[in-house]
């Protein structure tokens, strides 16, 4: 396996996610945009590709990925049974190298992937199941990911390239289950963020305070209390206890947090996502 800088990259799917990510590499150097192509089948992802990007797009999935050696796999669950046939039957018993596939897909297990890429002729690429999340298209991302059989640490260190230009933490799991725990973690994650958020501001609106200050006020804490995350080396239990005054506040609010059940409703929104991706790898892996 060549270095990053000297693969032929395909990304089967144009949209945000594989959008960050060969944004990333074209920023950070770790690959050239004559080395990229996309395949995208709707009109306008593909200009929008184009023309922020600069690389080579078509409708053929075929085509993009005829001499990849890194495949990534950024389309909806929902179709990527159809596109993984369609890319195994289009490589020929000529082609001695299968690309490296990344797969980016929510929920579609090693075992279908396996399944669905298999040639003609019993063979079947190697496979690296990642998980990264919306931040990613400001170059804030965190990832998870699991290596498939065979795949080896030097594949993985490409793996982490890749990823690198976009996430600012990548984790890789030793069991594939887990890679649904991370979805439901890190993948969903930011949704949960801005639901907070959300209604934070408009808690602080029906208190009398303008909806543009509260959401200023709201966006700067929320940024300034994620960057006490990352840059200080205190648990995030640790910090919440740093700004909790007795009987301030503070712990008035996380007081009426607990008492309305906080802990359980996020508990219960992480094992809902994390079901929710092992029901789509039960339901669209058949």
């Amino acid at each position: 396996m060549p270095q990053i800088q000297d693969c032929k990259i395909c990304f089967i799917g144009g949209g945000n996610m594989g959008a960050a990510i060969i944004g990333g590499l074209l920023a950070k150097g770790s690959a050239s945009k004559a080395n990229i192509v996309v395949a995208e089948p709707w009109d306008v992802n593909r200009a929008k590709v184009e023309a922020q990007l600069g690389v080579h797009t078509t409708t053929s999935n075929a085509e993009a990925a005829a001499d990849a050696d890194v495949l990534v796999l950024a389309v909806k669950p929902q179709v990527a049974r159809d596109v993984c046939r369609e890319l195994a039957a289009s490589w020929g018993s000529d082609r001695q190298q299968l690309p490296l596939v990344v797969s980016i897909v929510a929920g579609i297990t090693m075992t279908s992937l396996s399944a669905w890429f298999a040639t003609a002729d019993g063979r079947a690429p190697k496979v690296a199941r990642v998980m990264p999340n919306t931040p990613a298209l400001s170059g804030e991302g965190a990832s998870g990911a699991f290596a498939g059989e065979g795949v080896t640490a030097e594949e993985r260190e490409l793996v982490d390239v890749l990823l690198g230009s976009f996430s600012k933490v990548t984790e890789w799991v030793d069991r594939e289950e887990l890679i649904d725990v991370v979805t439901g973690l890190s993948g969903s994650g930011p949704a949960y963020f801005f639901a907070l958020v959300e209604h934070m501001v408009t808690s602080a609106t029906a208190l009398g305070l303008p909806r543009e200050q509260a959401e200023r006020l709201a966006k700067q804490t929320c940024f300034g209390a994620g960057k006490m995350l990352v840059s200080q080396s205190e648990s995030p239990a640790q910090l919440r206890i740093n700004v909790t005054s007795p009987k301030g506040t503070t712990e008035a609010a996380l007081k009426s947090f607990n008492e309305s059940g906080f802990p359980e409703i996020v508990d219960k929104a992480v094992k809902a996502a994390t079901s929710r991706a092992e029901e789509l790898g039960k339901v669209l892996g058949a």
